[in-house]
């Protein structure tokens, strides 16, 4: 079982930052493609920022120049610098991990979410 465990949200003004952190633990083999996602009120989940094992990045084009997605492997981490927030990006922020077991295949876990507001 993986669990994975955010945080870093909170409430912060327009133009502000804040910075997310996401740590995996359990038993697995390795850690894949990790990846940040928000869901606004009202709103389906969204990707923001993702990252493969060996540091590639993708992000939604409304958040491009303004978040940084990283991660630290030996540490099972994966972090979101959220800068120049904007009242849009208030949102529940989770954590996904791709993760793979000695059994064949990629299975996916999920945080528990943390809140992010931006108050203008």
């Amino acid at each position: 079982q993986v669990r994975l465990v955010e945080s870093g949200g909170g409430l912060v003004q327009a133009g502000g930052s804040l910075r997310l952190s996401c740590a995996a633990s359990g038993s697995f083999f390795s850690i894949n493609d990790m990846s940040w996602y928000r869901q606004a009120p009202g709103k389906q989940r969204e990707l923001v920022a993702a990252i493969t094992t060996g540091g590639s990045t993708n992000y939604a084009g409304s958040v491009k120049d303004r978040f940084t997605i990283s991660r630290d492997n030996a540490k099972n981490t994966v972090y979101l610098q959220m800068n120049s927030l904007k009242p849009e990006d208030t949102a529940v922020y989770y954590c996904n991990a791709k993760v793979k077991h000695a059994l064949p295949g990629e299975y996916d876990y999920w945080g528990q979410g943390t809140q992010v507001t931006v108050s203008s």
